[in-house]
């Protein structure tokens, strides 16, 4: 069983309350302040066992009167609840919290690290597209990609992720700077089983540099191919800093001074820091200062900017190294030479160190103006550095506005302007004025926003049944306005095979009448010169009748007052339709306290005991129907009644701390206890009861804080308390001093005076400060009209008041609370106050957003966006609709609406209107609304462009020019003029063409175009029309043209064959395209061995001619060919092919030069290499034959070393020279552990003869000559050693 809980625990002391939770949930981003404002816990716990899922949220709290540390209470609870499941919905699913604090991800068991985020998606995914469940055939889908920009440690493997699913499981495929990679061919590189990542090993060896370059991974199964972004893979570099000798820095004091960085360029750039040479960081204010580029700037230098030198340093990310410059060290030259410390806080400084004052002058940037680029959602960065003495404040404006308060944000001592996700708006001047009491100037920087693309409707998958129409859109924005390209299964939609089913219209393709052969995998590729987008989107037709995709009859409990949602997925095609039921009858459940999601899931917003029982959902499709049941079943919540006390106890004395818990008696109950935050050791001086815990003979260690934390399987509740052990000695006079500082307790006797229409006095009593004064009091509200239980920060006061007049909102039945803050942290909420309704009134806005557009010919949609339930200050919110003819001056039609729309009918084609939306509920009307333009439908254009001219640019390219229509015959909003084109025939006989239509677009009311990527040498027609909102007008006079020849295509099929190694076969095929009358082929040819290169050598062919024989000059080299046709124009693109290698040329090393590299591979050098390796061989074995039979040899006179007299065979002049004699020689050593070591080596050649003499040097064994002496006993004694050596045992045999 797998536990998760999040709760929002109290906050510690530099942290407001609920930061914790927008630090986990939103990873910093901002969130509502009142998300966790006083809560000490909010539980959300599921339990998943064998398929049934529990999900709830701790219940309500303890009744009035109950005092302690509580961190669980009834109106605790209700002011976060709907916040705390908004910030669930929204948030982004992260690992466990930053600290012991805020939003804790508490486990039971330890449950496997996918729990929690399981969970937590579990939550958010209350929508989004249906997916085709994987035992269905469906076409590949990319699940997993690296970043585009995918920069690697060099010192690991290269990891380029690739994974995707279908069925059949996709095989993959990658190609490297847009040419087919084959991973075979490296051994360097694999492909991860199952899956299309790329390993790349340098275990044994390789440079990582070798593989950087544009990858782009694709996925294929039978249905067709997914497509991975396009992954630059670049390697880190962290280069060296350049050596360099920096003389001292001489300056006069009070002058600027720019101490350079200049860091050495690494990937990606690194940190820069100033420090000096004795590791201690520079210290920065508004006179000196970093830049943004890393230098360190002096606005005017001071005589203590001596104490120390400057060395700059780097900071490189993924080597994890700091590099550091050489130090700068800085010569003050001063007027007054004595460094007068008590100067420093002087009011005029520099007057009384003889530093003359001077107005402000820029360091950076230069000049006065200067401008700046900035793409959209990334953060704006401007800087003024200014010089001057006093020292120069800066202060930051923009022209024609004022800066976005909620974006921009000051930095560097007010130095720098930094505007996070710059948008189009914040474009435009800024200016930075520096100044001191000497003058001011200014520096003006011309702000641009650009865009690189962003979706406004990205591609989905499409899944429909035979027969549906069905289309994807593809539409994004960015600056400037970006290209849409469409492919199918990889390849540009031009080049696809026709498909009577599909039209392509700009970023839309449009599906009719679909059949089981339109499966295929479409890729949008939407680009500018900032960036790219790519979007796979796949349609799949199946004939599929509704189905259920979870287990059946599930269990869900969860707590009392609490949301919840039910999940039923689905799937089938046509797409189903699913309604939900209770207890088998009613109506569809949908609206009130119910809420039906699109993927199916049904939300029920505050758990009551009546919505316990059995719900039922139910899909429908022409083909049949599914359902499927959820039990749900409401629990009473976990409460701590009666929580531990704070308490003060002597050493020695016995503390009994109370836990007390009410909970719902059908779940299983744990009491637990921390100290400090973490799980408490029952000690023998410590007892566990079911209510209390009991410490005997208390200790100084054991002081701290206790929770008792009462949980069941759905929901738990904690209580706090503090003890204090004082020593015997210890009693302090003054109780408060020896206590610790705590948060507040929480203000009571909360009153309501001074009642008025839109206002009232709070008085409340303050609670006690527990040793920290009290700094603020923050006071809520709550409504129960429209979000009963949700509290709202209504305004804050300073901790010296106790009462307050509180302005008030028409038509609010409010009740309010305060909360108490102090240095340690916030108090909890003060007990409800009465509640007081304000009167009802007029609304004092009007709707937002208001539209008027036609949906078809002869009417125009009114839509708006309704106002929130704060803002109606009244009963049935409604909306007056009024329109009207523009410029007619006619009457005003109206009509009142209580939703959020209207359509107006039978209107003209495609005319202006004048349209006012009014907010009005039971008290009257709100203010007169602005007055909107609006537009009816649109009907297609009834004129064709006139007097279309055609003019051939080249072989590929027309200019076009056309006489514009009026404008009364657009009939709508001119979108473009567009030119319909097709290929009717080539200049060539007997050449078939394809005469697909093809379209080119020209946005606006423009005269002229240009049309491209035309085939050369062709027939071609051509028409116009004029396209608004609504389609295409008639077609214009066809026109045709003709296009002069161009360069041909490669020739295709270029084979080389080696039949033997004199001659190499060449033949190839007619160019696909010959875009012309080929007139002849040329052939390019080069010989090449290693990394000598020949002579180039030219051939030129007959067009019939499609093989030739090339003679080899010697069997060694390669060969280089390179090919290309030719027609009038010129010779067009070359394929290229290498000969064979031969099968017995050798890769040459980096260890050999090329020399020896081609010696290696030659026959004779390789036999004269295999007949020496044959001779040793044959030499150590008569060596080792002759060695293995030796005896007894005879000592001659001039042996160096006698022997000793108690050798036996002193007398023959012989002693026992064989393998298994143990005995060691005189002049010998024995080392510490017995064996024997020689002074000198122990053999010699001599070993080897017989009777031969052999006299050594210092480098040998011994001097002596030895003579063989067969004897019988001796070479009885050396048949062990022959029988043990295999040379022995051949030598028997021969």
């Amino acid at each position: 069983m797998v536990k998760i809980c999040l709760e929002c625990q109290s906050e510690p002391e530099e942290r407001g309350p609920g930061s914790a939770l927008r630090e986990l949930l939103t990873d910093g981003e901002t969130a509502s302040t009142d998300t966790c404002s006083g809560a000490r816990l909010t539980d959300f716990c599921a339990v998943w066992d064998a398929g049934v899922l529990l999900v709830s949220a701790a219940g309500k709290g303890a009744p009035s009167g109950v005092t302690g540390r509580r961190l669980n209470e009834s109106e605790t609870l209700n002011s976060v609840r709907e916040a705390q499941f908004q910030q669930l919905e929204a948030a982004r699913p992260r690992g466990p919290g930053r600290g012991a604090r805020g939003l804790v991800l508490r486990m039971a068991g330890q449950p496997p690290p996918w729990a929690y985020t399981a969970v937590l998606l579990c939550a958010l995914s209350l929508g989004g597209a249906i997916e085709i469940p994987m035992d269905l055939s469906q076409p590949p889908t990319i699940t997993k990609q690296s970043v585009k920009d995918h920069i690697v440690d060099p010192r690991d493997n290269i990891l380029i992720e690739c994974e995707a699913k279908g069925n059949p499981a996709p095989s993959f495929h990658w190609t490297r700077n847009s040419k087919f990679f084959n991973i075979a061919k490296d051994p360097r590189v694999s492909m991860r089983r199952r899956s299309g990542t790329l390993v790349i090993d340098f275990r044994s060896g390789g440079r990582p540099e070798e593989y950087e370059g544009e990858y782009q991974c694709f996925a294929r199964n039978k249905f067709g191919t997914a497509l991975s972004n396009r992954i630059r893979l670049q390697v880190s570099k962290s280069p060296l800093w350049p050596k360099e000798n920096l003389d001292p820095v001489v300056v006069q004091e009070g002058a600027p001074l720019t101490l350079q960085c200049n860091p050495p360029p690494g990937l990606p750039s690194p940190v820069i820091f100033w420090m000096s040479s004795s590791m201690e960081p520079i210290s920065q204010d508004k006179r000196v200062s970093q830049g943004h580029n890393g230098d360190l700037y002096f606005s005017n230098v001071m005589l203590q900017d001596m104490q120390t030198d400057y060395s700059c340093n780097a900071r490189f990310h993924f080597t994890h190294t700091i590099q550091q410059k050489n130090p700068f060290t800085l010569k003050v030259l001063t007027n007054h030479p004595y460094n007068d410390s008590s100067l420093r806080n002087h009011p005029d400084m520099y007057s009384a160190r003889g530093v003359a004052e001077r107005t402000p002058s820029f360091m950076y940037p230069q000049g006065t103006a200067s401008s700046q680029m900035v793409l959209r959602g990334m953060d704006l960065l401007l800087e003024c550095i200014a010089s001057g003495v006093p020292t120069p404040d800066i202060a930051w404006y923009k022209k024609g506005g004022d800066l976005p308060s909620d974006k921009a944000k000051f930095e560097n001592f007010n130095k720098a302007l930094r505007i996070t996700n710059v948008s189009e708006e914040d474009s435009g001047e800024y200016f930075c004025l520096a100044s001191n009491k000497m003058g001011s100037i200014r520096h003006t920087i011309s702000v641009r926003v650009k865009a690189a693309p962003y979706w406004l409707d990205e591609p989905k998958n499409l899944i429909l049944a035979p027969g549906e129409d069905g289309r994807l859109v593809c539409r994004a924005n960015g600056n400037p306005k970006p290209t849409v390209q469409w492919m199918v299964n990889g390849e540009p939609l031009q080049s696809a095979p026709p498909n009577p089913n599909r039209e392509v219209a700009g970023d839309t393709i449009i599906f009719r009448d679909t059949q089981i052969s339109s499966r295929a995998v479409y890729q949008c590729n939407t680009s500018n010169e900032h960036g790219y987008l790519l979007a796979n989107a796949f349609v799949s037709v199946l004939d599929v009748p509704p189905r259920m995709l979870s287990p059946r009859n599930q269990l869900i409990r969860v707590i009392l007052y609490n949301r919840t949602r039910l999940d039923c997925p689905f799937f089938g095609s046509p797409i189903p339709t699913l309604r939900w039921f209770k207890n088998g009858q009613g109506s569809n459940l949908d609206g009130g306290n119910y809420h039906v999601y699109e993927n199916g899931s049904l939300e029920i917003k505050m758990i009551r005991k009546e919505d316990q029982g059995i719900y039922t959902c139910v899909a429908t499709n022409i083909l049949g129907k599914a359902e499927n049941q959820v039990r749900l079943e409401v629990k009473d919540p976990t409460r701590i009644y009666r929580m531990p006390e704070d308490q003060i106890a002597k050493r020695g004395t016995t503390v009994q701390l109370e836990c007390r818990v009410k909970h719902d008696p059908s779940l299983k109950l744990t009491v637990s206890w921390l100290k400090d935050d973490e799980p408490l050791y029952i000690s023998n001086r410590m007892k566990k009861e079911e209510d209390s815990l009991t410490i005997f003979g208390v200790a100084e260690r054991d002081q701290g804080s206790y929770t008792c934390v009462a949980s069941t399987e759905l929901d738990q509740d904690l209580a706090k308390a503090y003890l204090t052990v004082l020593a015997d000695q210890a009693t302090p006079t003054n109780r408060l001093a020896a206590l610790p500082k705590g948060r507040p307790d929480r203000p009571r006797d909360l009153e309501l005076t001074d009642l008025a229409e839109r206002s009232v006095r709070l008085t409340w009593i303050p609670g006690d400060d527990n040793n920290s004064p009290i700094t603020d009091y923050v006071v809520q509200f709550e409504e129960d009209q429209f979000q009963p239980g949700v509290w709202h920060d209504h305004s804050k006061f300073p901790g010296s008041v106790n009462s307050a007049v509180l302005r008030l909102s028409p038509y609010v039945n409010y009740q309010f609370r305060v909360i108490a803050i102090n240095e340690v942290g916030s108090s909890h909420p003060s007990l409800p106050s009465e509640r007081y309704r304000t009167s009802g009134a007029p609304p004092e806005s009007n709707p937002s957003d208001v539209k008027g557009e036609g949906t078809r010919k002869n009417n125009m949609e009114i839509t708006w966006t309704p106002m929130n339930a704060t803002s109606a200050f009244g009963p049935n919110l409604r909306y007056i609709v009024k329109w009207r003819r523009r410029e007619t001056r006619e009457t005003w039609n109206n009509v009142t609406v209580w939703g959020s729309r209207y359509v107006v009918g039978q209107t003209p084609v495609y005319v202006p209107y004048e349209i006012r939306v009014q907010a009005e509920n039971d008290f009257g009307k709100g203010p007169e609304p602005d007055t909107i333009i609006g537009y009816s439908g649109e009907d297609y254009p009834r004129a064709a462009p006139t007097d279309v001219k055609i003019r051939v640019l080249n072989s590929t390219a027309i200019s076009l020019q056309w006489n514009r229509v009026y404008s009364d015959t657009v009939q709508g909003q001119l979108r473009e003029y567009r030119a319909y084109y097709w290929r009717e025939s080539s200049l060539l006989k007997n050449l078939w063409v394809s005469q697909k239509r093809q379209q080119a677009g020209f946005p606006g009311d423009r005269l002229r175009g240009v049309v491209s990527r035309l085939f050369p040498y062709s027939n071609y027609k051509l028409e116009m029309v004029v396209v608004n909102g609504r389609g295409d007008g008639p077609r214009s006079e066809t026109k045709e043209f003709t296009t002069p020849e161009g360069v041909p295509s490669a020739p295709r099929r270029f084979r080389v064959r080696q039949p033997n190694l004199e001659t190499i076969n060449l033949e190839w095929d007619h160019p696909e395209h010959p875009n012309g009358i080929l007139i002849g082929y040329t052939l390019k040819y080069v010989a090449f061995n290693g990394t000598k290169v020949g002579k180039q050598i030219v051939e030129n062919f007959s067009p019939n001619q499609t093989k030739f024989m090339v003679q080899r000059a010697d069997p060694v080299s390669r060969y280089r060919f390179s090919l290309s046709a030719r027609t009038q124009v010129g010779s067009g693109e070359a394929v290229t092919e290498e000969s064979p290698a031969p099968p017995n040329e050798a890769t040459p090393t980096a260890a050999y030069t090329n020399n020896q590299a081609d010696i290696a591979t030659q026959g004779w050098f390789i036999g004269l290499m295999c007949a020496i390796a044959l001779l040793v061989l044959i030499l150590l074995i008569v060596c080792f034959i002759k060695r293995s039979r030796g005896g007894k040899y005879p000592v001659r006179e001039k042996k160096d070393v006698p022997l000793g007299p108690e050798d036996p065979k002193e007398e023959d002049g012989s002693f026992d020279y064989s393998d298994e004699d143990n005995k060691p020689l005189q002049g010998s050593q024995t080392s510490l552990d017995g064996t024997i070591k020689q002074q000198e080596s122990d053999d010699s050649l001599v070993d080897y003869g017989e009777g031969g003499e052999g006299q050594f040097n210092e480098d040998g064994s011994f001097i002596g000559q030895y003579t063989v002496k067969k004897d019988k006993e001796e070479t009885e004694g050396n048949e062990s050693s022959e029988a043990t050596s295999p040379v022995n045992a051949i030598y028997s045999l021969a």
